[in-house]
């Protein structure tokens, strides 16, 4: 993680998020979070708006397809990733720079809604196992280490469903 800088930004969509496949079939998503802050003017007793901050968003693999029918245009989301800077010259040869957020986490925010959370299933190429900060494909588990028993579904309360669908807890 060293030379990247961090951000989470709290806001609303701006649009449904756009699901684009690359050559290669993977799947990317791409969203823009508007953040406006708010402050309170006691002089009027009144809230103001300042200047919005608009950030481009991009999400991977399955994730991006879990984002892409999950949030809607107008969702209040946090959004967790690493803020990338792109350089390029615009048409007339004026040096610009933008900003996106290379997404490791994104949700509903939960203050104003409510929001009902369906696991998905495992095996495509989003899913995987979490080792340290790499992702290995495969499966659906999540684990420290490689060779937990809740890999193998043993301990998972998340897993695969039990002769009587009841969870373990």
């Amino acid at each position: 993680m060293a030379g990247e800088t961090p951000i989470t930004i709290i806001g609303n969509l701006t649009a449904d998020p756009e699901l684009r496949f690359t050559a290669n079939g993977a799947p990317v998503a791409n969203f823009t979070v508007a953040s406006t802050p708010r402050s309170f003017d006691s002089r009027t007793n009144e809230w103001k708006d300042g200047e919005p901050l608009y950030l481009r968003c991009a999400v991977w693999r399955q994730y991006a397809e879990n984002v892409a029918e999950s949030l809607k245009k107008g969702t209040q989301v946090i959004v967790v990733g690493k803020l990338k800077a792109s350089s390029y010259q615009d048409r007339e040869g004026v040096k610009r720079t933008s900003f996106e957020i290379d997404v490791d986490e994104v949700g509903p925010c939960l203050r104003f809604a409510t929001a009902q959370v369906t696991k998905t299933t495992g095996g495509g190429q989003g899913g995987g196992q979490w080792r340290g900060n790499q992702q290995s494909g495969g499966g659906d588990s999540w684990s420290s280490s490689g060779s937990s028993d809740r890999n193998r579904g043993g301990n998972d309360p998340w897993g695969a469903p039990s002769q009587n669908d009841e969870p373990p807890f």
